[in-house]
């Protein structure tokens, strides 16, 4: 998938399913949890969006960028910033203007 003409709705019918992390000590999944979009402005080559994961509790990543590996979008170089951390996981989000 080439990020620079991604949308919205490529990674929306993609929610619930698991995107591998790799590049560390060792794969982690993460789950695509939201899929939101922002106010499109005149001229912008597409509308501004914002994607969120579910990884594991631990370890908690740092902002960066990450290769993830998905089934069906293939091999994406996204830059993440982790959210926060929950009982469920820890939320990560990557932005696309």
């Amino acid at each position: 998938m080439d990020l620079a003409a991604a949308t919205a709705d490529d990674f929306r019918k993609e929610i619930g399913t698991t995107f591998t992390v790799r590049g560390g000590e060792r794969p982690l999944p993460f789950v695509l949890a939201e899929v939101t979009e922002g106010i499109a402005a005149r001229g912008a080559p597409r509308t501004p969006f914002s994607i969120v994961f579910r990884g594991p509790v631990e370890p908690v990543l740092a902002q960066q960028i990450l290769t993830l590996d998905h089934p069906g979008l293939g091999e994406l170089a996204i830059f993440v910033v982790p959210l926060g951390v929950n009982a469920q996981g820890t939320r990560y989000q990557a932005v696309f203007a």
